[in-house]
């Protein structure tokens, strides 16, 4: 099942989160992964959250891979060009960075919010993909892949000003790299997860990855949640899949890679998070085709998941 021994990751952004579970996924399936973020014992990059990524990296090699922490913030050209000299070449770019948790107002307009704030978010959760990738592509190895995180495969609006802007550009990021990775045989996509059982979100419901469904008793659409590492064993599959090449420069959905590639949760579910919405909240749906079918009807066919020209 070690269809990735002999590969090199590197997860930009391991510290919680999807970049945990994707690292750990990378590691079932025998991969050597690099695990940055800003996060080290003693010395926390966000906040008062407790995970570092050396207890990612510990998680990556306890699932049969070699995990490896390497300090770095994203935001500094200077250490990221030092990681990728200490990686040299490799075969798995995932930019996870992210980072806004503390910084979005839900609720508020883009006037009413603070601007100081949306700035960070712009500077943690693009500027930092950039970066990255401007120092890491050089070193792909022919047949890699490059994945992008964001949140949902559409064009609805995701409820605050940045965290939309940051979360759409990300995959108009993977769409251009796309293009000018093709000749080199280098496959970008971006990926989403679902509703994403975090250790964020696991603490903002007052709840914990034994008693989480507890929380959908006032969220109900928990119930249709994800652990970290469901999107993460999508990810692992696609770099696994010697046909990835055909996905290049789309976007797609950890429950859709689910079905695809069979993969399965922490627990031994598929969680489709769209689907639960569709058979409970068709509401919320609708709405998202909505803004959707208004940006295609301008645009035409220029949707995200368009195919490779």
């Amino acid at each position: 099942m070690l269809k990735l021994k002999g590969k090199v990751a590197v997860v930009a952004g391991a510290t919680r989160g999807a970049g945990r579970g994707i690292a750990r996924a990378l590691g079932e399936a025998g991969a050597t992964v690099y695990c940055t973020g800003r996060s080290v014992p003693g010395s926390p990059g966000m906040g008062n959250r407790p995970e570092t990524i050396h207890e990612t990296a510990e998680l990556v090699t306890a699932a049969g891979g070699r995990g490896i922490p390497v300090r770095v913030d994203h935001t500094v050209p200077d250490q990221v060009a030092g990681l990728f000299d200490q990686v040299g070449q490799f075969d798995i770019l995932v930019n996870d960075i992210w980072g806004g948790d503390d910084l979005v107002e839900w609720g508020k307009r883009l006037w009413e919010t603070r601007l100081e704030d949306g700035l960070t978010i712009i500077d943690r959760a693009i500027k930092t993909h950039i970066i990255t990738s401007y120092h890491g592509l050089p070193l792909i190895r022919g047949g890699g892949l490059v994945v992008e995180i964001t949140d949902g495969d559409a064009y609805f609006y995701r409820g605050h000003f940045f965290y939309d802007l940051v979360k759409t550009t990300v995959i108009r990021m993977a769409f251009g790299l796309s293009q000018e990775l093709k000749d080199r045989n280098v496959t970008a996509v971006a990926v989403t997860p679902g509703f994403l059982r975090s250790e964020w979100m696991l603490d903002n419901f007052g709840v914990t990855e034994a008693n989480w469904r507890d929380a959908a008793v006032n969220e109900p659409s928990f119930i249709a949640s994800e652990t970290p590492l469901f999107v993460g064993r999508g990810i692992a599959a696609l770099a696994a899949d010697p046909d990835v090449a055909a996905k290049n420069g789309r976007v797609f959905a950890s429950w859709d890679l689910g079905t695809e590639y069979g993969v399965t949760d922490a627990d031994g579910t598929r969680p489709h998070f769209v689907r639960w919405l569709q058979e409970n909240q068709p509401e919320v749906v609708a709405g998202w085709k909505k803004l959707d079918d208004t940006f295609y009807s301008y645009w035409g066919d220029m949707p995200y998941g368009m195919p490779e020209a």
